[in-house]
């Protein structure tokens, strides 16, 4: 059985674009909310129509260590 991977993360408006170019190169699902709004990581506007005064949850099944790595540079603690 594999598990959803969930990590809370901190983007500025600014780190869209790289946020989104390192979930496409992931081949899986990724997935980006807060509260009850979910979007495709890979969709730049979708990503744009999220609130990043918040903390976002990025959900996916898989692993890649670019995208690990990207993701621990931006990572809030819980």
């Amino acid at each position: 059985m594999v598990n959803t991977v969930k990590k809370v993360i901190k983007l500025s408006p600014n780190q869209v674009k790289d946020f989104v170019n390192a979930a496409t190169k992931c081949d899986f699902d990724v997935d980006v909310a807060y509260n009850h709004l979910s979007v495709d990581a890979k969709s730049i506007l979708g990503v744009f129509g999220l609130d990043f005064a918040r903390p976002l949850t990025v959900s996916y099944i898989g692993y890649n260590q670019e995208f690990e790595n990207y993701l621990d540079q931006h990572a809030l603690a819980c």
